[in-house]
């Protein structure tokens, strides 16, 4: 048996015997995931889903559940990064405006209000940096409410598809674990290679900049 397959069986026995309790343990799982991201909540959704087909638990209250812990942990991960992030503004303004570490802050945070809505939506359905997400949305002072709207939107979409799988694509505990192991295996894949795209281009801008003051400078 695989480490997986045993945590599975303890998440299982967990909310299979806690009745009543289950959806307060969906809600702390979901959470914890958003502080801790190596935490399997996703998995523990998909159980929740499972138990709610056999009945042991509602579904709208499963649902709710863990959406509400979704967003109960991106306020959490907000709150962090803007106390992250007057720190770093703090410590930009002591080096001036026009210090390198001033002017890298300001590019962060404009790059981040440009793109940040869409990393927020996408959030959920990207494994092992959802907090960083959030984090980043506190440092670059996106508004709380517009964190919550996007991350709440993400947060119902993936778990209604959790519960889905949970419900109609499995058929055993262990086609349950599979289905969570494979999609968390690509969507590594794909972040992995998404940052190698991003890496390189990067790497060919800074390229071009060269060339091109190279180029000027022979004009000179």
């Amino acid at each position: 048996m695989t480490p997986l397959q045993r945590l599975a069986d303890a998440l299982a026995a967990l909310v299979s015997t806690t009745g009543p309790y289950a959806p307060g343990i969906l809600f702390f799982a979901t959470l914890v995931e958003y502080v801790f991201p190596p935490f399997p909540g996703d998995l523990l959704v998909v159980l929740g889903a499972w138990y709610a087909v056999e009945g042991a638990i509602s579904w709208p209250l499963t649902f709710v559940s863990v959406t509400a812990g979704g967003l109960a942990g991106a306020w959490l991960d907000h709150r962090v990064g803007a106390a992250l992030g007057r720190r770093l503004d703090a410590r930009a303004a002591r080096h001036g405006a026009l210090s390198v570490q001033a002017q890298r802050l300001a590019r962060f945070e404009a790059s981040y209000r440009r793109w940040g809505g869409w990393l927020l939506v996408a959030n959920r359905f990207l494994p092992g940096v959802r907090a960083f997400i959030f984090v980043g949305a506190g440092a670059s002072r996106i508004p709380l409410r517009r964190v919550l709207l996007l991350g709440g939107l993400s947060a119902a979409l993936w778990n209604a598809v959790l519960l889905a799988a949970g419900a109609f694509l499995a058929h055993n505990q262990e086609e349950l674990i599979q289905l969570v192991h494979r999609y968390t295996r690509a969507a590594w894949v794909a972040l992995g290679g998404g940052a190698l795209l991003w890496a390189l281009g990067i790497a060919w801008r800074r390229a071009a900049r060269r060339r091109a003051a190279a180029a000027g400078e022979e004009e000179a």
